[in-house]
């Protein structure tokens, strides 16, 4: 079976399931100072706490801050200038679609409002993915589909077993598009994916609806029905966005 890679990326799945993007020390002040920015904790304008500070804080290394500085940077929300320091830079320079930014900004404080904007990056990528797939996808392709598809069946309302196929579903589709653009969202893709499942875990419906629409879109390519591929991909997109919905306002509910 021809989706191997996907599936093998579990375990890394899992961690960002859990909110956490990167590992180690420096990977924990990676996050901990990125969500600081994205929760507006420190503003455009702000400069960052110096290296001797972070050093004391949590016992990095200056060298070690430096990396963490120059990532940041490279992602557009910080910028280092000689006497100032380092600032943080307004949000229109941020890059939003680097999957470390998206982590961030979905978090446990996510609006219903703040998640659409996902969903409708989503719809702007896949049912054109979906379209392409059934013109261009080879028998091999769809087999694997199908088999991607067989073990989402078998997971059933297990989210947690059903994820890591869900994830190779959608993944499959960019990459059956023939597009190597199209292909290249494949991580961006997997970083939507992990924010919308993290941010629907208390759906009581559980995952199984959805299993018929997988199972159209893969009939539909099978078909060569590339309009019908990419209507069913958006209710795809439309139920997993009412999930979503659903499982904040329960969550909000709680909290009150």
């Amino acid at each position: 079976m021809k989706n191997s890679a996907p599936l093998s990326r579990a375990s890394r799945m899992t961690s960002r399931m859990a909110g956490s993007s990167h590992s180690g020390l420096h990977g924990r002040l990676l996050n901990e100072i990125g969500l600081s920015i994205v929760r507006g904790e420190l503003i455009p304008g702000d400069q960052l706490p110096n290296g001797d500070d972070w050093s004391a804080s949590y016992g990095a290394s200056r060298t070690g801050l430096r990396e963490v500085v120059k990532v940041l940077a490279g992602k557009g929300m910080v910028e280092m200038r000689p006497r100032t320091g380092t600032r943080v830079r307004p949000r229109k320079y941020w890059n939003f679609l680097d999957p470390d930014v998206l982590l961030w900004r979905f978090g446990s404080r996510t609006t219903a409002e703040e998640a659409r904007s996902l969903f409708e990056l989503r719809r702007a990528i896949e049912p054109t993915a979906g379209a392409l797939a059934a013109q261009r996808a080879s028998p091999e392709q769809i087999a694997d589909l199908r088999a991607i598809l067989e073990e989402m069946e078998q997971a059933g309302d297990d989210g947690e077993r059903f994820a890591v196929p869900d994830l190779a579903f959608h993944q499959a589709i960019l990459h059956m598009s023939g597009n190597e653009l199209i292909g290249s969202l494949a991580a961006l893709i997997e970083t939507a994916l992990v924010i919308s499942f993290r941010l629907s875990d208390d759906n009581p419906a559980g995952q199984r609806h959805s299993l018929s629409l997988h199972r159209q879109i893969v009939e539909n390519i099978e078909k060569r029905d590339s309009v019908a591929t990419s209507k069913v991909l958006i209710d795809l997109l439309d139920g997993a966005e009412e999930d979503v919905r659903r499982s904040l306002a329960a969550r909000l509910g709680r909290q009150k």
